[in-house]
């Protein structure tokens, strides 16, 4: 059985480095408790999951693992447009002063279960947990045409259920985030155990996270490259241009209020984004049109 396949099937490949540090394989695998995989940092949501699959396994398909002979690198790399979201968890850092070291690890815990529930239902992918922050991607490795609308609405209902949250730290926890759309090459796994993450190569990661910087507490903050493809499905508010560190350009943000009430279902999912370069295009369509009315068009 391979393990490293076994667990991408379940969409949990991001333990793959934990189970393989802590020696667990396929002999070791049907006796694993919930508690172990606590232990080794398996979140509650994706604890369930894998003891439901570990018990559909049946004794009988939990083989040794066969060693495989060493293939070739395969280059799985790709280019696509992803919409980068990247979440905070707002003043952790004078918290972890507050608490003691358990309590502050059942607050990141609960955070972080939050925003993992949150991201898969809308179909984003978790692809690294940075203490109190969350890097996640909305058109990896399943693309939506409607990904940008959907990695906004889960961070509406993630700074939502942040601020729900009942821990042991003082006051309601809140969360920020960063929101940017735009080409990449993604793919490569790198690094090993905590640090272990989908590789993004570009600069949409970069531009998320610092949008995130420019969120107040429980606020969400999106690139224009992403504001262009949500249409009229949120209320927005302008913020001005900033000056970014590591941006030749300025860069135009804008925070997300809530979802618009009282728009027709078409209004609402049209793109602001202007045709470009379809002037012949544009000019042959008002001319049959002219000719459909007559040679009046109307």
């Amino acid at each position: 059985m391979n393990l490293g396949k076994w667990l991408q099937s379940l969409g949990l490949v991001q333990y793959e480095a934990s189970f393989r540090e802590n020696g667990i394989d396929s002999e070791v695998l049907p006796d694993l408790t919930d508690a172990d995989l606590e232990k080794i940092g398996v979140l509650l949501g994706h604890r369930k999951r894998l003891l439901k699959a570990i018990e559909r396994l049946g004794a009988r398909q939990l083989e040794p693992e066969p060693i495989e002979p060493t293939t070739p690198h395969v280059d799985t790399a790709e280019r696509r447009q992803i919409t980068v979201m990247f979440c905070d968890l707002v003043g952790s850092t004078q918290m972890s002063t507050r608490l003691d070291p358990e309590e502050m690890r059942s607050v990141l815990r609960a955070y972080q279960e939050a925003c993992s529930v949150i991201i898969a239902r809308y179909g984003g992918f978790v692809a690294k947990f940075m203490g109190d922050g969350v890097l996640a991607y909305f058109g990896y490795p399943l693309a939506h045409e409607d990904d940008a609308e959907r990695s906004v609405r889960a961070a509406l209902e993630i700074v939502a259920a942040v601020a729900t949250i009942e821990t042991a730290a003082a006051g309601t926890l809140q969360a920020r985030v960063g929101i940017a759309t735009g080409l990449v090459v993604v793919g490569d796994v790198i690094g090993h155990g905590a640090s272990r993450e989908h590789a993004v190569v570009g600069d949409t990661p970069n531009l998320a996270a610092r949008l995130q910087g420019l969120a107040n507490a429980g606020r969400i903050v999106i690139a224009s490259s992403t504001r262009l493809l949500l249409g009229e499905v949120f209320e927005l508010k302008a913020l001005g241009v900033h000056v970014i560190k590591g941006f030749d350009a300025p860069v135009s943000a804008w925070e997300v209020l809530r979802e618009t009430e009282n728009v027709n279902r078409f209004e609402a999912s049209r793109s602001n984004a202007p045709l470009v370069g379809r002037d012949q295009e544009m000019a042959l369509l008002a001319d049959r049109w002219s000719d459909a009315c007559g040679g009046k068009a109307k």
